[in-house]
C-alpha cells in the first residue's frame, strides 16, 4: 500500500512539474524567436536594439530583485521600540525631569517605523513602474503567482497605518474632540490619504504624463510630521488623551476594519476552490498579512500608551491572548499560498487558515471593547 501511495506521488509530482516546465517552454517561446531573429542582424541595428532594450532589462532586474521578499521583515519588531522604558504616559510629565519633558507615544513610534519599513528600507513597490508595467505590458503581475506579494503586503501595512493616523488626529491627539486637530497630525493624515500607485512620470496609468512628486515622498513627508508631533508631544507642547472612551473607539475601529478583511478572505473561499492556481488567493492573504503585521505592532504600542487603563481594567489577560492569535496570523509562511478546499489533501486552504486566525484576534478586540463600554 505504502509503494503504491509513493508511486501515485512520484507520478503525481512529475505530472505537475512537467506541466510548468510546458508553460515555461510556451512563454519563453516568443523571446527565443525574437532573440533569433537579432542574432540574425547587422551590428549596428543590434547596437541600436541593445541600447533601447537596456533600461527595461536593468529595470525588471531591480524590480524583480526588490519583490523577492521584504527587507526587514522581523515580527518582534516592536521590541525595537524601548516600551519597556515607558516612564510616563503620553504627553504627562515626567516626574523629575529637567528641563521639563513628557512621555512620549509608542503608537506614533510604532507607525512612523511601519512608514519607514515600506518605503525607505523597501521598495514601495505599488508605484514602481515596472510592477505597473506587469509582465512585458502583457500581463498584470496579480493575475500571476510572481512579484505581486510583496506589494499587496505593502498595501496592507498602509492601510493600517492610515487607520491609525486617522485615529490620532481625529480622536486620541485631540483633548475630549473638542479642540483643534494638531497640525502635524492633521498633514500626516493628508500625505496618507495620497494615491498608491503615482510614480514620478507614470506611462502605466491614466493620469497625464508627469512629472508629478512619487507616492514614497507623500508617505515619507507623513512619516516626518509623525515625529515632528513625536518630539512636541515629548517637549509638552503637543496633545495626546490617553482615555478610557478614546481607546474604545480606537478599538472599535480597528475591529471593523479586521473583520471587512476577515469577510474578504471568506467569500474568496466560497467562490474560488483552484488551490495553487488561484492566482488572487496570494494577493489577498498577504494584504491580511501586512494589515495583521502592522497592527500587531500598533495594539502592542497602544498596550503601552494606555497603560493605566489597561491595569485598571485587568485587560491584561486578553491582550495577552489577542497578541497571540495575531502571531499566529504573521507565523503563516506557506511556500505556495493555496485556497483549495477547506477538506483537500494535496492543496490545503491558507486563506481560510488565516482567516480563522484572524477571526480569534478579532473576538479578543470586541471582548476588550466590551470591559471598556462597561
Amino acid at each position: 500500500m505504502v509503494r503504491v501511495v509513493l508511486s501515485w506521488l512520484r507520478q503525481f509530482w512529475t505530472a505537475i512539474l512537467r506541466a510548468f516546465g510546458q508553460f515555461a517552454t510556451w512563454i519563453a517561446w516568443p523571446f527565443r524567436m525574437l532573440w533569433r531573429l537579432f542574432w540574425r542582424q547587422n551590428r549596428w541595428f543590434k547596437v541600436g536594439v541593445a541600447v533601447v532594450l537596456a533600461p527595461f532589462v536593468l529595470g525588471y532586474v531591480h524590480f524583480i530583485w526588490n519583490a523577492a521578499w521584504i527587507r526587514g521583515y522581523d515580527i518582534d519588531y516592536i521590541q525595537n521600540l524601548g516600551i519597556e522604558n515607558r516612564v510616563a504616559a503620553p504627553g504627562s510629565p515626567i516626574a523629575g525631569s529637567n528641563p521639563a519633558a513628557c512621555g512620549r507615544s509608542y503608537i506614533v513610534d510604532a507607525t512612523a517605523d511601519l512608514i519607514d519599513l515600506t518605503v525607505n528600507r523597501n521598495l514601495w513597490l505599488p508605484s514602481n513602474p515596472f510592477y505597473k508595467a506587469g509582465f512585458f505590458f502583457l500581463l498584470d503581475w496579480q493575475q500571476t503567482k510572481f512579484f505581486d506579494n510583496k506589494a499587496a503586503f505593502e498595501l496592507g501595512v498602509k492601510d493600517a497605518i492610515g487607520r491609525t493616523v486617522i485615529e490620532l488626529t481625529d480622536v486620541i491627539g485631540r483633548v475630549r474632540g473638542t479642540t483643534a486637530a494638531d497640525n502635524d497630525l492633521n498633514t500626516a493624515r493628508g500625505q496618507l490619504q495620497f494615491d498608491e500607485y503615482t510614480w514620478a512620470f507614470n506611462p502605466f496609468s491614466e493620469r497625464p504624463f508627469g512629472p508629478t512628486t512619487r507616492t514614497p515622498t507623500y508617505y515619507e513627508n507623513a512619516r516626518e510630521a509623525l515625529l515632528r508631533y513625536q518630539d512636541r508631544l515629548v517637549g509638552c507642547d503637543a496633545r495626546f488623551d490617553p482615555r478610557a472612551d478614546n481607546l474604545l473607539v480606537f478599538l472599535d475601529r480597528i475591529s471593523v476594519a479586521i473583520g471587512s478583511l476577515r469577510d474578504g478572505l471568506l467569500n474568496r473561499t466560497q467562490t474560488h476552490h483552484s488551490g495553487w492556481f488561484d492566482t488572487q488567493a496570494d494577493n489577498l492573504f498577504m494584504n491580511a498579512k501586512g494589515q495583521m503585521y502592522a497592527y500587531y505592532g500598533i495594539l502592542e504600542a497602544a498596550r503601552a500608551d494606555f497603560a493605566e487603563i489597561v491595569e485598571s481594567r485587568q485587560l491584561t489577560d486578553i491582550w495577552d491572548r489577542m497578541m497571540g492569535h495575531f502571531r499566529e496570523v504573521l507565523q503563516l509562511d506557506p511556500m505556495i499560498i493555496s485556497n483549495g478546499r477547506d477538506d483537500a489533501w494535496i492543496m490545503p486552504n491558507h486563506v481560510t487558515t488565516i482567516g480563522f486566525y484572524i477571526g480569534n484576534a478579532r473576538d479578543n478586540i470586541e471582548e476588550l471593547t466590551d470591559v471598556l463600554a462597561q
